[in-house]
């Protein structure tokens, strides 16, 4: 069964360039591995200039979805990259869940 992997992030608008930039540099690492269906990106500003961003990225499974879990952490760690601390310099907050097809 697919699987959806969806996160939204609360961006200040101080932290928009940075956070863009990892994003796509993600977003083009995932469209390289096994499984990888296809992702799109969604945004809006809040009321308080706030960028509000959600990206889903559709697996062809479960198996699929964590070995693409494993080897986003090996890049990261490749790369010296970590996560939890873009986030807390940025001030981001992040909410991130897996979501099968409704129905089936």
């Amino acid at each position: 069964m697919q699987q959806i992997f969806i996160d939204k992030f609360i961006i200040p608008k101080n932290a928009k360039q940075e956070f863009t930039e990892r994003m796509n540099f993600n977003r083009d690492f995932i469209k390289n591995l096994p499984g990888f269906l296809g992702d799109i990106a969604y945004e809006r500003e809040d009321e308080n200039g706030n960028t509000i961003c959600i990206t889903v990225a559709t697996w062809e499974n479960e198996d699929a979805l964590s070995q693409a879990k494993t080897a986003v952490q090996a890049e990261y760690q490749r790369i010296n990259f970590d996560p939890a601390e873009l986030l807390s310099r940025l001030n981001i907050t992040m909410e991130r869940d897996t979501y099968q097809p409704a129905g089936n």
